[in-house]
């Protein structure tokens, strides 16, 4: 059964029915499909799409140019230093100027207020490619990715270790329990998601069936898991606590020890990148000088082994955004 979205916005998983975000993900393996048989699908010909970033981006900026140039449609960034977005003008001229010019906004940034006022203003359908509080378009990639690997979503024991109030426990809690999974969120009680998110899963799963846990125990937490899912434990803009965060969550690393109490050969392993697991990278040193440690959040024995999914869920970010754009914009 097919489900009309045309001209909806999406700010959070709040927005889209289990029945929708499973249109979603069955549109998003439709196009991949036709991606991988070299099929055109330029279904959003002649559409102009605008790009906001306040916050960089790797596979967020790159997923929607590839996906919009894939549609037709004509992909335009703009970074926070392009636009006077904010500085010379507000939020509410500038989303009705864009409405006029373009077919779909995406933005990236720290404030829900900000893509709340684009979507109230503009006109044209709106997408959240991150904000402090949610980020829909990657847990789309996430349930897409989980689907393919193990055929079914309901029902899944899904464990997300570390910090559980970002966006990503937030948008992770709300998306699995639309699903009817088994969703777990293992992080130290200061981390936990606000009452008001806890509150909302809770009354989403009692429709769905799902199951929710919310826990320090880590043995509790992974048993029988499915997925084992991770984070950076420092989001943009928090890089002065890395110190509090590493000795708050290195007992919540994910290692083959934690892999192991899973009791299972075929967990998967997730994360949404980028990731701490080695020291190829600049912070990645740093850290290792600072605090001695070769890796966070993960280890790269974990990051690289045969079950993590990590870069088929970083591809399917590109698969998932084509899917929301054609069924919003078409």
């Amino acid at each position: 059964m097919g489900f009309n979205i045309k001209n909806r916005h999406l700010l959070s998983l709040n927005d889209y029915t289990p029945e929708e975000i499973q249109f979603v993900i069955d549109t998003s393996i439709h196009y991949k499909k036709l991606k991988y048989a070299g099929v055109p699908h330029r279904v959003l010909e002649g559409k102009n799409i605008a790009l906001l970033f306040e916050k960089p981006s790797t596979r967020t900026r790159c997923a929607f140019t590839v996906a919009a140039i894939d549609l037709g449609a004509h992909p335009e960034y703009l970074g926070k230093n392009d636009i006077q977005f904010g500085k010379k003008e507000s939020v509410r001229d500038t989303a009705i100027v864009l409405g006029r010019m373009f077919d779909g906004i995406e933005f990236r940034g720290s404030s829900d207020e900000v893509v709340e006022g684009l979507a109230k203003y503009s006109g044209v359908p709106v997408w959240n490619g991150l904000t402090d509080k949610w980020h829909p378009t990657q847990i789309f990639a996430d349930l897409m990715t989980i689907q393919e690997q193990k055929g079914y979503l309901r029902g899944i024991k899904f464990v997300y270790v570390g910090d559980a109030r970002n966006n990503m426990g937030n948008s992770l809690l709300i998306g699995c329990a639309k699903m009817g999974m088994d969703v777990r969120l293992l992080a130290p009680k200061s981390l936990f998601p606000e009452q008001e998110i806890i509150d909302e899963a809770h009354k989403v799963a009692a429709e769905t069936g799902a199951k929710i846990m919310i826990t320090d125990n880590v043995t509790e937490a992974v048993k029988d898991a499915d997925v084992v899912y991770t984070d950076v434990w420092v989001s943009m803009g928090e890089e002065s606590q890395f110190a509090e965060r590493i000795k708050l969550l290195l007992p919540y690393q994910v290692n083959k020890a934690m892999m192991d109490l899973t009791g299972k050969e075929d967990t998967l392993f997730m994360h949404c990148l980028p990731a701490f697991h080695d020291l190829e990278t600049e912070v990645g040193r740093e850290i290792h000088e600072k605090f001695g440690i070769d890796a966070m959040e993960v280890t790269d024995e974990v990051f690289r082994s045969k079950y993590s999914v990590v870069f088929d869920e970083a591809e399917n970010r590109m698969h998932t955004i084509k899917a929301v754009m054609a069924l919003t914009l078409g």
